[in-house]
C-alpha cells in the first residue's frame, strides 16, 4: 500500500500554489516523519500569464533550492492537456518540461486526463517512462461514467504496457459512495490488472469512507491532503487517514501530522475557507464542478440566498460538471429569462454635467468609509450604489442600480423602504415578480445578453458579458455625467475570469466616442485613472 499526500498540489487552488517557505519545510518535515510514501510536490506547467507561486511549476531550479528529508519519495503532476495542446509534439513537450529521472529529485510523475484525452495520451506516458520515471495515470471525473467506458479507458491504459505503473480514478466532484467506488473499480479490473489508485473529494462528507472502501477492494495508492487542503470542499484528510491507519499499522505515524495542523494548516483553513459544507454538499449531488462553488463562496458580494439559487440554476444545466467562467457568470446573474430588452429612455443626460460617484459592496468600501462620507459631503456628487450598501449612511446615497431580478427580490422589503430611485431592468423580472415593484420608484433600463461586445441604446445595454459593471457602464454613458468617480472597484486576480472579463468590458466603454471618465478613488486592479478619496484640495 502507497500513501501519497498531494497538498502543495491541491492545496494551491486556494493559495495560487504560493506557499511560505515555513509551512513547506515544517510540511516536508512532518511527511518524512509520519511514513507517507510519495509527496506530491505541485504541478509542473509551461509558463502561464499572471503570478502563480512555485509550487504551480516545481521546477528542478526549485527542487534543488529544498531541503527534501529523506523517507517519502517525489513526485510532481502534469495536465495531459498542457502537453496536447502544446505546438511542440509530445515527445518535445515533455522533453522541455522534465530531465531525465537521475538529475531530478522526482521519482513520480502523475499524468490527470479528462477521458477523452485518454486515447492521445500514451506517447505522454511512454516518454516519461523513458526518462526513467514512475508514471501514474488520472482518470478524472470517473464518477457517474457507464462501466463499459470506464473499462474501455482502462484497456487503453493496459495497452500502454509496462509505462505505466499504477492506474488511478477520481472523484472529481466529490459525489461518490461507497457503491460507486466498487462499481469503478470493478470496471477497471475488468481490463486493467496493474496497480490501482484512487483520488477523494470530500464534497458530500465521504472522502476518508472511499478511501477505505477503495482499500478494502485492493486499491494500492490513497491519496490525501493536510486538513483537506484542495479544490472546493477539498479531500480526504491526511491527518483521519493515517490515524485510521495507524491502528493496524505500525508504519505510520499521525503526531507529527496533528503538530502540524495545529501549528499552520488550522489558521490556513479558517483564512481561505476549503472544506465541506452544505453548499458543496448540494453541487456535489448535482454533478457541478465544486470550482463553480468555491467561486461562489470567494466573492463577498453574494449572498447565501444568492448562492443557493445560482446553483439552483446550475443544477438545471446540462455540462455543469466541466467548470466554464462564461457559465458561472450566466450562473451569477441568475437570468433565465429569453425575453427581448426593453426599458424606457428617463436615464437620457439624467446626470448632464454633474459628478457620479458609485459604491460598491466590498471591503475597501468598508475600510475607507469614513473618508468616502466625507468626500460626499465636500464635493457633492450624485451617489450611485450597486445594491443595498449597509456600510455608508443611506442619507448619502440618491440612486441604487441592480441588474438582477434575484438582487431585488432577495431584499425587496428594503428597497421599498429607501424610497430612492433604483435603476433596474424590468423586462428580467417575471409576470410572477413583477407584484414586488409595487410600491418602487424605479427608472426602467434594460440589460440584453445577446451582443458579443458592449452595445448602449437610449433604452437599454446589451453584453454577453452579464456583470452588473456592464448594465452599470450602460447606464452611465446614457445619462452623461460629467466624470465617474468608483468606489470599492477592488478587481481580482490576474488569473480570474472575472477580471479578464472587467478589462475587456473597460476597454470597449472607453472605445465608445463620449463616454465619460472613469476615475478610481480607492485601490484597483483595473486599468482606470486613479486618484484618492482622501485627495480633497
Amino acid at each position: 500500500m502507497k500513501l501519497l499526500d498531494c497538498t502543495l498540489r491541491d492545496g494551491g487552488y486556494y493559495n495560487n500554489w504560493d506557499f511560505d517557505n515555513e509551512v513547506v519545510q515544517a510540511y516536508l518535515s512532518a511527511m518524512a516523519e509520519s511514513g507517507i510514501d510519495y509527496v506530491e510536490l505541485g504541478l509542473r506547467n509551461f509558463a502561464k500569464d499572471g503570478f502563480l507561486g512555485a509550487y504551480a511549476y516545481t521546477t528542478e531550479c526549485h527542487l534543488d533550492s529544498l531541503d527534501l528529508p529523506l523517507g517519502p519519495k517525489y513526485g510532481v503532476m502534469i495536465d495531459a492537456k498542457t502537453i496536447l495542446s502544446c505546438e511542440m509534439n509530445v515527445e518535445e513537450a515533455v522533453d522541455a518540461l522534465f530531465v531525465s529521472s537521475e538529475k531530478s529529485k522526482i521519482d513520480l510523475v502523475r499524468v490527470a486526463a479528462h477521458f477523452h484525452e485518454v486515447e492521445h495520451s500514451g506517447p505522454i506516458i511512454k516518454r516519461l517512462k523513458e526518462l526513467g520515471y514512475t508514471v501514474g495515470f488520472n482518470l478524472m471525473q470517473a464518477g457517474g461514467k457507464p462501466s463499459e467506458v470506464i473499462s474501455q479507458k482502462a484497456k487503453i491504459a493496459q495497452s500502454w504496457g509496462n509505462s505505466l505503473d499504477v492506474l488511478y480514478f477520481a472523484d472529481s466532484l466529490g459525489n461518490m459512495d461507497g457503491n460507486e467506488v466498487m462499481r469503478i473499480i470493478s470496471a477497471i479490473r475488468e481490463e486493467w490488472n496493474g496497480p490501482m489508485g484512487i483520488h477523494t473529494h470530500d464534497n458530500m462528507g465521504k472522502g476518508l469512507d472511499n478511501s477505505l472502501t477503495a482499500k478494502s477492494a485492493g486499491v494500492d495508492w490513497l491519496d490525501s491532503t493536510v486538513t483537506g487542503m484542495g479544490r472546493g470542499a477539498g479531500n480526504t484528510q491526511t491527518e483521519r487517514l493515517i490515524a485510521t491507519l495507524a491502528k493496524s499499522s505500525d508504519k505510520y505515524k499521525e503526531s507529527s501530522i496533528y503538530d502540524l495542523v495545529v501549528r499552520h494548516f488550522e489558521k490556513m483553513q479558517k483564512d481561505f475557507g476549503w472544506g465541506t459544507n452544505l453548499l458543496y454538499f448540494l453541487g456535489a449531488q448535482n454533478d457541478i464542478h465544486p470550482t463553480y462553488v468555491q467561486n461562489l463562496l470567494s466573492n463577498e458580494q453574494y449572498g447565501t440566498e444568492e448562492v443557493i439559487a445560482a446553483i439552483a440554476y446550475l443544477s438545471k444545466l446540462e455540462g455543469t460538471s466541466s467548470y466554464s467562467g462564461s457559465v458561472f457568470e450566466t450562473a451569477v446573474s441568475f437570468n433565465s429569462s429569453a425575453s427581448e430588452a426593453t426599458g424606457s429612455n428617463k436615464l437620457v443626460d439624467l446626470f448632464q454635467s454633474k459628478n457620479v460617484l458609485v459604491l460598491a459592496n466590498t471591503s475597501s468600501t468598508e475600510k475607507y468609509s469614513k473618508a468616502i462620507e466625507q468626500y460626499i459631503k465636500i464635493k457633492k456628487p450624485v451617489v450611485i450604489s450597486i445594491n443595498i450598501n449597509e456600510i455608508i449612511d443611506r442619507s448619502l446615497i440618491d440612486y441604487y442600480i441592480i441588474s438582477h431580478n434575484v438582487k431585488f427580490l432577495t431584499d425587496a422589503e428594503k428597497y421599498r423602504d429607501l424610497k430612492k430611485p433604483i435603476i433596474l431592468p424590468k423586462h428580467r423580472f417575471a409576470n410572477d415578480e413583477l407584484g414586488s415593484l409595487e410600491g418602487v420608484n424605479f427608472i426602467d433600463f434594460g440589460f440584453g445578453n445577446s451582443s458579443e461586445t458592449l452595445k448602449i441604446s437610449e433604452e437599454f445595454v446589451d453584453s454577453k458579458i452579464d456583470y452588473t459593471s456592464a448594465y452599470l457602464l450602460g447606464a452611465l454613458y446614457v445619462a452623461k455625467p460629467a466624470k465617474v468617480y468608483l468606489v470599492g472597484f477592488e478587481g481580482y486576480d490576474s488569473q480570474d475570469s472575472r477580471q479578464q472579463d472587467m478589462i475587456k468590458l473597460l476597454g470597449e466603454y472607453e472605445s465608445i466616442s463620449g463616454a465619460p471618465e472613469l476615475i478610481a478613488l480607492t485601490p484597483t486592479a483595473y486599468p482606470v485613472s486613479k486618484s484618492s478619496v482622501y485627495a480633497l484640495n
